[in-house]
């Protein structure tokens, strides 16, 4: 039997949506794209399409990308081993070519077209333009990997003020040896996110949000403050990638930002859900 969805019911969503859309009108999302909704194209197709009705009405909407699975593709056409201390990948100045290529070149266009090909404005940007982000070489010897050390937006706001998406990739400008630096997505998406006073941050993951149990999909939890979050750490829950997800949005919320979220990124049209619905989706972690 074929769902069908009836005009009273479709009537019903765009009323929900619309003290939603008022409330964000002219504030700033800052979302950090990755995972599985960069590989499938179903999936890609839906955040992009999600990411230009925000922007449609009014959200100043800031598209953070990262890229792994296509750097580590890269790497392996060229022969190149992949090496990765404490989850962090090294990068030598070969690796850092290649990331800087794929990031920048290759996938920031790629996703800036597709916005635009979908009826968007995107202006492709790197932490490099403008003087976005500044980073110096992290203290632990993992090559050309940065640690930011300041955020610029002015750039971002001058786009913003155009009408135009910010997609960022996450490559920062060196400042100790005059190098580009390999920035981890998600840190670079919370600086930013912290730098612009942000309404909100949303980590597109493959996982439903915090789960109490890693092995219960059911056992999700909807929201955290702060201090939840210092327990759950004491409690041994959250661990593994989930671990600096959350500390990411720590950064962000002790930054300012009002919300941070983690929300499925194999779930077609998630942001819409969480930004547009009374129910929502994944976790929203908030200040104590």
């Amino acid at each position: 039997m074929i769902d069908t969805i009836t005009n009273e019911k479709r009537a019903g969503v765009l009323v929900q949506a619309l003290p939603y859309i008022q409330n964000f009108q002219n504030k700033t999302i800052v979302v950090k794209y990755g995972g599985n909704a960069m590989l499938n194209n179903e999936l890609k197709k839906a955040v992009i399409e999600d990411i230009i009705l925000m922007s449609y009405v009014g959200i100043r909407t800031v598209l953070v990308h990262g890229g792994g699975p296509e750097i580590e593709a890269m790497l392996k056409k060229t022969g190149k081993e992949s090496r990765f201390v404490n989850g962090l990948r090294y990068t030598d100045e070969e690796t850092m070519d290649i990331v800087q290529m794929v990031l920048c070149g290759k996938l920031n266009k790629e996703i800036a077209a597709l916005i635009q090909q979908n009826g968007g404005k995107a202006c492709g940007l790197c932490g490099i333009d403008g003087g976005l982000l500044k980073a110096k070489k992290m203290k632990e010897d993992i090559g050309l990997v940065g640690e930011i050390i300041d955020v610029d937006v002015s750039i971002l706001n001058t786009v913003l003020n155009s009408g135009f998406i910010p997609v960022i990739s996450s490559v920062a400008y060196g400042t100790d040896e005059d190098k580009s630096l390999n920035i981890n997505a998600d840190i670079a998406a919370a600086k930013i996110a912290g730098a612009l006073k942000a309404e909100k941050l949303i980590l597109m993951t493959d996982v439903r949000g915090i789960l109490r149990d890693i092995q219960d999909e059911n056992s999700l939890i909807k929201t955290a403050t702060l201090s939840d979050l210092e327990t759950l750490k004491k409690d041994g829950i959250l661990t593994r990638g989930m671990l600096p997800k959350t500390d990411c949005c720590v950064m962000a919320l002790k930054d300012g930002v009002k919300k941070a979220h983690i929300i499925d990124g194999r779930l077609p049209h998630v942001l819409m859900i969480e930004l547009f619905t009374d129910e929502g989706i994944g976790t929203m972690i908030v200040g104590d």
